[in-house]
């Protein structure tokens, strides 16, 4: 946990509630400044004291841009869902979530035991949060959470009635002592800690599980799996019941997309599990979805589906979740292949690409699937000594041509 805000800017302290008299350093922002010091008849009005908002802005000068340029990318809503299950459901979070199951054995089994919540599932949020807390040590990839939600609310017209109820919120955090302003950190839209909470989900949900006396979420990991399972329990989870089902589609079954049905209703019409095996409790109601289109896997939605939607409201976040709980738990992943366009690879021929890149001397980065600037520099240089042309991104021409060496 860094201790000190990256992106806040470290200039000379301002009184920002007393009003900007003196001078404001040359790369500081005077319109930010104003509309903090105006906030807080508005945060007044909601219990904050002069004193903890003056500690949540001591050397706030300007809005954080980097939050600006995230709220304008959702990888939930705009990548195809094949890369994002990719990118969170591999053999790294996989034996990563295994691992943590297995050190965290105890603390899953109480909280399961309390909240009736599955712990693979608590897991697979956690990974797909923040790769099971790494995120909290990447310095570029956490913002000051005051000044993240005050430049939400003060620059971006869409999220600003979002950001001034989350903002409030977070200096009631600040103002209830859980956490110490300077170790507020979150996400370009204010969500903290392990399990990422905005702030108002925080206040209805955050549970001291470890027992020390206040609640954190931000170094505390059963503080932090057990608000994640209290938010699913209080919006519904179904103990021992599962997500959903994968299925395979009859022809024209995708017609039915988006109808709620029993699974025998489903069963009846043609809609059948890879496995063979046949859907238990056939009273059950099930939503069918099919994410990657008519060409790909169909998945019949249970109750707890929508559950986990209450954490994030993408159906691909859901998914991804409830995969990867399942591969964690050793029940296996999706069966059926996704439309992927022709020569792209799937999720475990980029671990491979990646493990040969590595083994051939062309990548010294991490085996992960993810295929960032080292990962294409290495396909780049691969494809100069062999004489190879075209971009250098992941495909089965490179996985190919790299096998033969």
């Amino acid at each position: 946990m860094i201790r000190t805000p990256s992106k806040i800017v470290r200039a000379a302290a301002l009184c920002l509630i007393a009003g900007l008299s003196a001078p404001l350093p040359a790369h500081a922002d005077a319109a930010f400044q104003q509309w903090i010091s105006g906030f807080y008849a508005t945060a007044a009005k909601a219990g904050i004291t002069r004193a903890t908002y003056e500690q949540a802005f001591r050397g706030v000068t300007a809005p954080d841009h980097d939050v600006l340029e995230k709220a304008r990318y959702q990888p939930e809503f705009t990548t195809k869902v094949w890369d994002y299950l990719d990118s969170r459901v591999n053999p790294y979070t996989i034996a990563k979530g295994r691992e943590m199951a297995s050190r965290h054995g105890r603390t899953l089994a109480a909280i399961e035991k309390h909240f009736g919540v599955d712990r693979n599932i608590l897991l697979a949020i956690w990974s797909m949060e923040s790769n099971y807390g790494e995120i909290l040590s990447k310095n570029d990839r956490l913002h000051y959470v005051p000044q993240a939600l005050a430049t939400l609310a003060y620059a971006d017209k869409k999220r600003s009635k979002f950001a001034r109820q989350q903002l409030i919120a977070a200096l009631k955090i600040l103002q209830a002592g859980d956490i110490a302003a300077h170790e507020m950190t979150g996400s370009w839209a204010g969500a903290m800690g392990h399990t990422q909470f905005i702030p108002t989900s925080y206040l209805a949900f955050a549970v001291d599980a470890d027992g020390n006396g206040h609640r954190d979420i931000w170094n505390s990991i059963p503080d932090a799996l057990a608000t994640a399972a209290n938010l699913l329990k209080k919006n519904g989870w179904r103990t021992g019941e599962t997500w959903g089902y994968e299925a395979v589609a009859p022809r024209g079954g995708a017609k039915y997309e988006g109808q709620t049905k029993t699974l025998s209703q489903w069963a009846a019409l043609g809609f059948s599990r890879p496995s063979g095996k046949g859907f238990p409790d056939g009273s059950r109601r099930a939503e069918l979805k099919m994410p990657g289109g008519a060409g790909g896997p169909a998945f019949l939605m249970t109750k707890n589906f929508f559950v986990i939607k209450r954490y994030n409201a993408s159906d691909s976040y859901a998914l991804g979740v409830g995969v990867l709980a399942d591969e964690i738990a050793g029940y296996g992943g999706v069966d059926q292949r996704w439309p992927r366009p022709a020569g792209m690879l799937d999720v475990k021929e980029k671990f491979e690409l990646q493990t040969h890149l590595k083994r051939l001397g062309y990548y010294d980065g991490e085996i992960d699937g993810n295929f960032g600037s080292g990962s294409r520099a290495a396909i780049a240089a691969f494809q100069s000594r062999s004489g190879l042309t075209g971009e250098p991104l992941p495909s089965q021409k490179i996985l190919d041509a790299i096998r033969r060496h």
